[in-house]
């Protein structure tokens, strides 16, 4: 199975890996198209208020510029410890043990606007750019997208469970994904949209499903391994799951 995240708007800083390597990422099909944007946001870095304007950043923010301009040469960490936040505190890759940690190297992806999808333990550099942003040069990420990204994830095979965001789900469709739906049920049995902790419980749901000793490979196994985990996470269609909270 995988277990595809969105990525997160904030990163951590540094890093112990070497400077970028496109060529060393997974999914190499997608190599053109994040050459053409590391160049294209690496660039406009040059121009500090037109990089503001195109990432939706105010003046408070122009490190993550600076971020930008580096993004070649600064130092890498993997994917799962690049990321940070809401989803990402609730995975806690820093808490999980090494059989854990290995396990989910396997099963966890992440959604990217500058690389379009990484693995667990690729190696990636601080960086900024959001699914929504347009970069001058580059055009509408979507539109540099979705010919490659699609045919990637149509071809990854066995589970998919697909937790991006919807920016993130916009860029690219993956046929067949199963989806998680988190809700809050009311008096009645009717359910609501949870929407602002929607992410710390995607990532608790992530965390069980990536460190099961065994791998959550059907729709049935994921409600078994949530359930072992306190979550509550229901089969609502053919591809549709909701975790009830």
């Amino acid at each position: 199975m995988l277990v595809l995240l969105p990525p997160s708007e904030t990163k951590a800083e540094g890093g112990d890996g070497p400077s970028l390597d496109l060529s060393a990422l997974s999914f190499p099909e997608l190599e053109p198209v994040r050459e053409k944007l590391v160049s294209a946001v690496a660039d406009l870095a040059g121009d500090v208020p037109a990089s503001l304007a195109a990432l939706g950043l105010s003046e408070r923010q122009s490190g993550e510029v600076a971020r930008n301009a580096a993004v070649r040469t600064s130092p890498t960490m993997p994917a799962l410890s690049r990321y940070t936040g809401v989803l990402y505190d609730a995975l806690d890759v820093k808490g999980m043990k090494p059989a854990e940690r290995k396990r989910a190297a396997g099963r966890l992806a992440v959604a990217s606007a500058l690389f379009g999808l990484v693995r667990a333990d690729d190696l990636v550099p601080a960086y900024r750019l959001s699914a929504s942003s347009t970069i001058p040069g580059a055009g509408p990420l979507g539109a540099l997208w979705r010919p490659v990204l699609e045919p990637v994830l149509a071809g990854l095979g066995g589970l998919v469970v697909d937790m991006r965001s919807g920016p993130y789900a916009g860029l690219a469709r993956i046929p067949g994904a199963v989806t998680v739906r988190v809700v809050s049920e009311q008096s009645g049995g009717r359910r609501l949209a949870v929407t602002h902790f929607n992410k710390a419980h995607k990532g608790k749901l992530a965390r069980a499903l990536a460190c099961a000793p065994g791998e959550p490979d059907t729709l049935r196994k994921m409600t078994t391994v949530a359930a072992k985990a306190d979550l509550r996470l229901e089969q609502t269609g053919p591809n549709a799951l909701e975790l009830v909270i």
